[in-house]
């Protein structure tokens, strides 16, 4: 148990600095999961990951969307538990962008229980 202990760390090391390294066929499969997300619907970063069969990869999908220009639907995209990861106007935006869609929140968090997206990987 003490080696699985001390191997994670690497691991998390490792999987972060591969997320950084340019990828275009892994780029390419998570813009395909993060279009597939349909209107009034929302995913997380984690979720989002794992669709496009890099689990752990939540930090790259953010990275990819900061430099998407604004390609993509961003809005869709969210923290665990249906939080805005953004701040100031840019959360602002998002919720503004999300409710246009018709997505509700309760609190500061979307409404999961009606805005889950469910991915079906064999669809992708």
């Amino acid at each position: 148990m003490k080696n699985v202990k001390r191997s994670l760390p690497a691991l998390k090391r490792r999987i972060i600095r591969d997320g950084l390294k340019p990828n275009e066929e892994r780029d390419e499969r998570v813009r395909q999961v993060i279009r597939s997300i349909p209107k009034g619907k929302v995913a997380s970063y984690g979720e989002v990951a794992a669709a496009a069969g890099y689990p752990m990869y939540h930090r790259m999908v953010a990275r990819l969307l900061r430099q998407s220009g604004g390609n993509l639907p961003w809005q869709r995209v969210l923290g665990a538990g249906g939080a805005i990861k953004l701040r100031g106007e840019a959360a602002l935006e998002q919720r503004f962008r999300l409710e246009m869609e018709g997505v509700t929140f309760r609190g500061k968090r979307v409404n999961l229980e009606k805005h889950q997206h469910k991915f079906k990987t064999w669809e992708l």
